[in-house]
């Protein structure tokens, strides 16, 4: 997979193109704790990320698609290829955005070696400035040894979704005084071991707090605090896609409605022959 060639403007339907800007950078990122809140938001496909590019930060390319795109019941089944399909093509789709790219799970559990082989292999098909994977403690070593040959890693500590089966679910992390020293220690350990960032992910809220100001990194708050260096939502989450959403989302907009009433009106129209109309058809030249 290559992502050498660009958007032909002139056929493809991901148009307008937008004129290209310097990107930011993984230095920038780090460079961004304590500062103005860091956004991010995740992103599919090139349309999407066309859309949200002028807007974030960073731009996530999720192992999230698994329920998002594909409707499946977690994100465990993903593989390294549907990441690779889809993190292609939300580099091709942005300009200015930081893209992070999600190792999914069994790509960089068993080993180091294993993890960096997995994470060149999404670096070069994606052109992805950064992979992003789940664990604490455990993960240190491994993310010190990506970063110390070039792979910039974001951390993902709290709520890891890949680990549903062994957590029971999606609760809140952090009830107990034992869980939530346990999170502090892995989000220290991963910061200690080079991470550029670090997601906190559905926990109670001075836990993320705690973690915000014990690393020098940035932290990313997904159902965590506002006082997290930045912020993160499934971009179709916060447009109102889905009818239910996790308890930290916002619904920033109901787009799930406009769309159907769009179809609702489309039917209607073919229906009663409304559509194509005359501004839609080829007459026959004179």
């Amino acid at each position: 997979m290559s992502t050498t060639f660009t958007i032909d403007t002139a056929t493809s339907r991901a148009t307008p193109t937008p004129a290209p800007m310097k990107r930011l950078t993984i230095p920038a990122i780090r460079a961004a704790k304590g500062g103005t809140p860091l956004v991010m938001l995740t992103a599919y496909t090139v349309r999407m990320a066309q859309l949200l590019d002028p807007h974030c930060d960073m731009l996530l390319v999720g192992d999230s698609l698994g329920q998002v795109i594909y409707g499946l019941p977690s994100t465990v089944p993903v593989t390294l290829d549907m990441m690779a399909a889809h993190g292609a093509a939300v580099v091709r789709g942005s300009y200015h955005a930081v893209v992070v790219i999600d190792m999914p799970f069994g790509s960089y559990e068993a080993s180091p070696a294993q993890a960096f082989e997995s994470a060149a292999m999404l670096m070069k098909a994606t052109g992805a400035a950064a992979v992003k994977l789940e664990g604490g403690t455990a993960m240190a070593e491994t993310v010190a040894f990506l970063s110390a040959r070039g792979i910039p890693v974001m951390g993902h500590v709290g709520l890891t979704p890949q680990a549903v089966n062994q957590l029971g679910g999606y609760g809140a992390r952090g009830r107990t005084p034992e869980e939530a020293a346990k999170i502090v220690a892995d989000a220290t350990a991963i910061a200690d071991a080079g991470a550029f960032s670090i997601v906190i992910e559905g926990v109670v809220e001075p836990i993320a707090i705690d973690i915000t100001r014990a690393v020098a990194c940035p932290t990313i708050g997904i159902g965590a605090s506002a006082q997290c260096d930045g912020q993160v939502l499934v971009a179709e989450d916060m447009l109102g896609m889905f009818e239910r959403t996790a308890r930290f989302v916002k619904r920033f907009d109901d787009l799930s409605g406009h769309i159907s009433g769009a179809v609702a009106t489309y039917a209607d129209d073919v229906r009663s022959r409304a559509f194509p109309g005359a501004e839609q058809l080829y007459p026959p030249r004179p």
